[in-house]
């Protein structure tokens, strides 16, 4: 056997397990928000499209061929078994595995067991990939049990039970299966305003299971033209066309339900009518099923290595981006999504580590007929003595020790790659993004009391539109801190609209309201050598707490270090914020008397809340001690989020459109 591929490719795929090893610390310990583009917003991606949704249509290999010889007697087709089962037993522990990642608490994916949700789907889904990868592994156990680590009476007898109760195994693996091969399809009935028409179905559960069939018997058919490859095992050419034939039956019938069913909804237009979405379907459709299953049905193409590795390679691909496109692509999400270079890297490395839990049982156990897996020494010489090999300068080491130390290079390169590319919110913890706050604008605009009940409403004063009638023209700040309206494009600005994000502020009314001696009422603190500064002036980050003392200039302007002990009298503790003097000990026109905000007992330390905390603090408390006081004649809503955060304004403000109505 030509070990060169068998070792070519546990050097990929050991680099590959390399990579996932810091990529499972950081983010089991930094979260999914440091290594993936999810959100709460966007709650799934490729780890659910590839690794769950796309891993469990891979390994239903396993229960076909497991039918086909049990239930249906097709002894020819026996040496695919073991192959197929141990397939799709690796498959589902990756889904595990796959989901452990995709969880926010994975230590919790037991839960199911013991709260059920009898009426969720995803219940169901849990509890038959849990019992059919325990019956996999009960079905795969007698092949490992024949290791001769296992030849004592008790592996013998349970190993004599388990053959027995293969049948059994068999029919539970069918019924386990079958529903939940379906069920994950079941999943997206209750989406049919955010998937795509050309992709939901109604029978969607039928098109879920009948092309993880196809799917299933293309990948026995990859996986033993793998395998070939990979450990020099026999290709049954003859076996495999059956297959092939079966499969391309299968495809067919999955590409008629499709196709059928759209036409049925009168949908069927969709696919032809020059969107994207109608290229997606024709090429995912063509490539899944329609292809493969016509070149499958000519003999010269499955009775051939090459026409056969073809269509299981387009089957497979397009199978896989059936489940993508119903999870992401064709699916109405509320913000743009692509995964990052992590959750890709991660979901290639499950793989990888399934692909050499594969190679080793197949290495170490019987999974095959025949056994091609020793690795070859030098060819001795005619004469018993070794042949003289070149290459073995290379190293002084046993062939074995030779490959361990290649594979083992192979995992500290994938570790110090995967470490070079992280990202430093991965390394260090989320970096906090800052937000510049901007100073309000001052325009012209209008106020008018409503009738149908106290307050009132207020618009811009655009040039050449008259004001409505009875309004009372006054200057309005536009309050938006962040800047958000003028970094929008007008779509954006349509949505700042209904979430009411600017907000107009009558500044002359409420000095009417509260008398001309009132401003430091709201302006609670004042810059050194300043009057009535402006919230944005210490309040200096959008959502972020701002330190607004100037260490530096404080040396400059007290002689150095000669001045520390102007701050920092206590020569006994640390020269730190916390054992200095309050800045109002020496700027004490900096707190303003009578305000409704009230510097802390311990006094002012330098740290000043988001401008959003302390504008929301500082409204919101003042309407509500003013309606608890009983102050003014509004309703409940003069303290709640709308009383500020007025659609009606933002209608005004964006769109520049008549006024709107009370």
């Amino acid at each position: 056997m030509n070990t060169k591929p068998l070792t070519t490719s546990k050097i990929v795929l050991w680099a590959l397990v390399g990579m996932l090893v810091p990529l499972t610390v950081v983010r089991f310990t930094r979260g999914l928000g440091a290594v993936t583009n999810l959100s709460d917003a966007q709650p799934w991606g490729i780890w659910i499209a590839f690794d769950v949704m796309g891993g469990v249509a891979l390994a239903a290999g396993g229960f076909l061929l497991a039918a086909t010889v049990y239930i249906f007697g097709r002894e020819k087709y026996r040496p695919f078994v073991r192959p197929a089962v141990l397939t799709a037993f690796l498959g589902y522990a990756a889904v595990v595995v796959g989901l452990l990642y995709d969880l926010g608490l994975p230590w919790n994916i037991w839960h199911p067991m013991i709260w059920p949700q009898l009426h969720s789907v995803l219940f169901e889904v849990a509890m038959c990939v849990m019992l059919y990868l325990t019956v996999l592994a009960l079905e795969f156990a007698p092949t490992a049990l024949e290791h001769p680590l296992f030849d004592r009476p008790l592996f013998r007898a349970i190993h004599k039970t388990l053959k027995k109760s293969v049948i059994v195994l068999v029919i539970l693996g069918i019924v386990l299966s079958t529903l939940h091969q379906s069920s994950l399809g079941s999943l997206f009935l209750i989406t049919p305003y955010r998937l795509h028409p050309l992709w939901y179905s109604p029978i969607i559960w039928a098109l879920f299971l009948v092309s993880a069939m196809g799917l299933g018997l293309m990948v026995v058919v990859a996986e033993s033209l793998f395998s070939a490859w990979l450990f020099g095992h026999k290709l049954r050419l003859d076996l495999l066309a059956g297959l092939a034939k079966a499969a391309a039956t299968v495809l067919l019938l999955y590409a008629a339900l499709r196709l059928g069913d759209l036409a049925r909804r009168g949908q069927l237009h969709l696919a032809f009518d020059g969107s994207w979405q109608a290229s997606v379907f024709l090429f995912e459709i063509c490539l899944s099923a329609l292809i493969p299953a016509m070149l499958l049905l000519l003999r010269p193409v499955r009775t051939s290595a090459a026409g056969l590795g073809l269509c299981s390679a387009m089957t497979i691909l397009g199978m896989v981006g059936y489940r993508f496109d119903v999870c992401i692509v064709a699916f109405a999400r509320r913000l743009p999504y692509f995964p990052s270079w992590i959750e890709i890297a991660v979901s290639l490395g499950v793989l990888a580590a399934a692909m050499l839990v594969f190679i080793f049982f197949v290495e170490n156990l019987k999974v095959y007929a025949e056994d091609h897996h020793a690795i070859p020494g030098p060819a001795p010489a005619a004469n018993g003595q070794d042949v003289y090999n070149p290459a073995a300068t290379r190293s002084l080491l046993f062939p074995r020790f030779a490959l361990l130390r290649r594979y083992s290079l192979a995992i500290i390169f994938g570790v110090a790659l995967a470490l070079a590319m992280l990202p430093r919110s991965a390394l260090y913890g989320q970096q906090e993004q800052r937000t510049p706050v901007s100073a309000p604008r001052t325009l012209s605009g209008w106020m008018l009391p409503l009738a149908s009940h106290a307050g009132h409403r207020m618009g811009i004063a655009w040039p050449n539109t008259p004001l409505p009638a009875n309004a009372k023209a006054t200057k309005l700040m536009v309050i938006a801190g962040n800047r958000s309206a003028d970094q929008h494009s007008a779509d954006q600005r349509s949505a700042d609209q209904r979430n009411g994000w600017s907000v107009l502020f009558p500044h002359d009314f409420h000095v009417e309201k509260l008398g001309s001696d009132s401003c430091g009422m709201c302006h609670h603190q004042n810059m050194p050598f300043d009057t009535n500064s402006s919230c944005f002036e210490c309040h200096r980050d959008m959502y972020g707490v701002t330190d607004i003392f100037n260490h530096a200039l404080h040396v400059d302007k007290l002689n150095g270090n000669d001045g520390c002990v102007r701050c920092h009298q206590d020569a006994g503790q640390p020269k730190n914020r916390d054992t200095a003097l309050a800045c109002t000990n020496c700027h004490q026109a900096m707190a303003v008397a009578g305000s409704f905000v009230q510097p802390p007992k311990s006094g002012t330390r330098g740290f000043a809340p988001s401008y959003m905390d302390a504008m929301h603090g500082l409204c919101v408390s003042c309407h509500e001690k003013k309606l608890a006081l009983g102050q003014v004649d509004q309703g409940p809503g003069f303290a709640q989020c709308a009383n500020c955060h007025r659609d009606t304004d933002a209608t005004d403000f964006y769109k520049r459109a008549p006024y709107a109505a009370e």
